[in-house]
Order: structure tokens, then sequence, then C-alpha cells
């Protein structure tokens, strides 16, 4: 693996569920490096709040309505953001949700399907259609989000701890098949983290302790950056004391 030049200024990143409490973050530290994003989003009303937080100019910012379990959907966003940006050096794919409550033997086709579509499928179809762009690049960085649960897997949330080890296994094959190029692939893992959305699910826990989207967004902008060239396959804990 070579090293790429070290620059991100123009660098073209697709952020995949970019409008969410860690994307906006994530968003917001790569644009103020002078990267050009494309962003899916699936609420409308998040999109807008995404555009004006981020202020960039309509030459830097692509935001498009796009169902990620849809693998056609997802690849004519990528052929779209190729032809506004003429390429792409960094996928961060963010799409997930978490649906708990049911043990192995509770757990019905419903919600078995949508973990397996929202978490796995949804990084796999984004994965498969960037690589081709990212391998044309001069360098390109794929980071994805898995979970301590994969590793560590509490009952009562089968699937959703199923769906993130299969994340993390498609992130760590990725790397494998890229080795000859200029392409690294990661999965952090989170555990729950201090958004309105997680207090929410369990209001009655101690927030001190878990981390903020802003400070994971800081180590997956590393992730995605040049500077993290010999990076590759890793599984990056982020989740500090929580």
């Amino acid at each position: 693996m070579t090293t790429p030049p070290q620059s991100r200024e123009n660098a073209v990143a697709v952020i995949t569920g970019g409008t969410g409490g860690l994307g906006r973050e994530v968003a917001r530290r790569l644009a103020a490096t002078g990267h050009r994003l494309a962003i899916t989003y699936l609420i409308p009303d998040e999109a807008d709040e995404v555009e004006e937080m981020l202020g960039l100019p309509e030459d830097r910012l692509l935001l498009t309505r796009v169902d990620c379990t849809d693998g056609d959907a997802v690849g004519e966003f990528v052929e779209s953001v190729e032809e506004m940006f003429g390429g792409i050096n960094a996928l961060i794919a963010l799409v997930g949700g978490w649906a708990g409550g049911s043990d192995v033997e509770d757990t019905d086709d419903v919600r078995f399907e949508r973990m397996i579509d929202i978490n796995l499928r949804t990084s796999f179809n984004a994965a498969r259609a960037t690589l081709p762009a990212l391998r044309r690049a001069d360098w390109g960085r794929i980071v994805m989000v898995g979970s301590r649960a994969a590793l560590d897997p509490p009952g009562g949330q089968a699937m959703y701890n199923v769906a993130k080890a299969g994340v993390i296994a498609l992130a760590r094959t990725i790397a494998e098949e890229v080795n000859d190029s200029t392409i690294t692939a990661n999965v952090v893992l989170p555990a729950l983290i201090d958004t309105p959305a997680f207090r929410e699910l369990v209001p009655f826990a101690n927030y001190v302790d878990w981390p903020t989207p802003a400070e994971i967004a800081a180590v997956i902008e590393f992730l995605a950056s040049p500077e993290a060239s010999v990076v590759s396959g890793a599984m990056v804990p982020v989740y500090g004391k929580s």
C-alpha cells in the first residue's frame, strides 16, 4: 500500500445517513477541512437543518433522499456523486438502528429482516457502489459503524448483535480485498452515544460517561483522512467508559 498525497482539500466524502446526530458532526468536521460532501437522508426536515448548519455552496454539497436498503437506489446516488464531483475519496456508512427487547425464540421475521436491512444491507450497498470509484481515486477510505454489542453481545437484542457483527466482518473483508490498493477499510465500535434519541431509550442512565457524537466523529474523521493510510481492518472502540 502506497502513501497517498497528504491533502484533504476538495476531497469527496460520501456520508450515508449523514443527517443524524453522529452524521451531522462528521459532516461538520469534514466540511471544515475542505471536503466536498455527498449526504443521504430520509427525513426532509433533517436535510434542511444540515444544509443550513453546513452553509456550503451548491457546488460543494449534494443532499439526496435515498433508501440505502435499496441497492439500485444507492448505485444511482453514487453515479450522481461521481457526475457532480468527478470522483469519491471516502465512504462513511452511518445508516443503522437498534431494536432490542427480543430473545432469539421471540424474534419474528419482521425484526430479523429490519435489523439486517438497516444495519448490514445498507453498509453493503454503500460499499459495493463506492468501491469502483474509490479504486479510481488517488486514495480511498471506508469507515463503517459496528457496535460493542457485536463483540460482547447482551441478551434480548439478538438480531442487532448479529447485524453489527456482520458489519464488522464486512469492513474487515473489504480491508483484505483492497490490500493491494490505496484504500483502507475500518469499523468503529460505539455503545451508547449521548444523543437525545439514546437518552429517550434509557432515560435513567448515567449520561456522564457516554461519548458524544463530536468525540466519535473526531475518530471517524481521522480514519477517513489521508493520514490514516497505515490503519486498515481495524475495529476501533469508541465507547469510552460507557
